[in-house]
């Protein structure tokens, strides 16, 4: 009789980012770089992750207008309130999961008041959907499914665990869980075999196996031993928080398996297709925020 088994994740590596430094804002934004692009094919299909800071005494605009393509960016709210004329109100525990495609002109009217922090993700695009037109989706809080367990709350905001599935419509196929844990707690995720990934340390310590994370650290999943053979059919990761407990971020998701090249804003296979970006960028053929905001409002209208 065969006999499905579970190979238990460790993490192969902790990376520890610089404390934040002064960011594109100005006065009252910090930034902190915690996943670098300068090692695509490791962290495939993920390209960069931010962890931005704000406190803006008095509500105003922050950041402008700015392209992206060959990318899906997944903004969280951690705390705080942004308001975009386009993609409304989001608040701490929202999730704005955009899909740029073949180019999209992002954040035209974004502004901030007091207190706030997101993480952004980028993730790369396989060839084909780097040709999709532009679009978003808001996951709310309220919205995202929650695993619970003793001393475990995970909001889940794509992808699968155990029993819930998220319904977001992302490109990539992509498991992301904010991982609530008090102290001593253990949160047991199962991952596909084929899924890279890692978790960040939003506050608090935990253990992965024998290896410690401290808070605002990363700590990278190791590769999976069964991509080329056939002795486990899943993959699982168990987190244990620390004494005074733990908020993580799991992100893992699939590789594309592909040469990637980032600059700015685009990412894509080649320089060429980099090249080609800029082309059509300069030429106006990227669609604004504003615009792919009116199309799927008169799509969810009915007929």
């Amino acid at each position: 009789m065969n006999r499905q088994m579970t190979e238990t994740r460790t993490l192969s590596h902790i990376d520890t980012p610089p404390p934040p430094a002064p960011g594109f804002i100005g006065e009252g934004h910090t930034a902190v770089e915690v996943v670098r692009p300068d090692a695509l094919a490791s962290s495939d299909p993920f390209v960069l992750l931010m962890d931005d800071r704000l406190l803006i005494p008095t509500r105003r605009q922050i950041g402008g207008p700015h392209p992206h393509a060959g990318l899906e960016t997944v903004t969280l709210v951690l705390e705080g309130t942004l308001v975009d004329r386009d993609e409304g109100g989001v608040t701490a525990g929202d999730v704005i999961w955009m899909t740029a495609g073949r180019g999209i002109i992002h954040n035209e009217a974004v502004e901030a008041e007091g207190r706030a922090r997101i993480l952004q993700l980028w993730i790369a695009l396989p060839p084909g959907d780097r040709l999709l037109p532009p679009r978003f989706q808001i996951v709310r809080r309220d919205d995202a499914p929650v695993v619970r367990a003793p001393g475990v709350q995970a909001r889940l905001y794509s992808g699968s665990s155990g029993s819930v599935r998220s319904s977001t419509d992302n490109r990539v196929p992509v498991t992301m869980i904010d991982i609530a844990l008090a102290a001593g707690a253990t949160f047991r995720q199962d991952l596909p075999v084929a899924f890279n990934g890692f978790m960040y340390v939003v506050d608090g310590s935990i253990h992965v196996g024998d290896t410690a994370v401290a808070m605002g650290q990363v700590g990278w999943l190791t590769t999976s031993a069964a991509t080329s053979t056939a002795s486990s059919s899943s993959t699982a990761v168990e987190i244990l928080a620390g004494e005074r407990g733990a908020r993580v971020v799991l992100y893992a998701g699939r590789p594309i398996r592909q040469h990637l090249v980032q600059q700015g804003p685009f990412v894509a296979g080649s320089p060429a297709e980099i090249i080609d970006f800029h082309r059509r960028y300069r030429a106006g053929q990227f669609t604004t925020m504003s615009e792919v905001a009116r199309t799927q409002r008169a799509e969810r209208q009915p007929s």
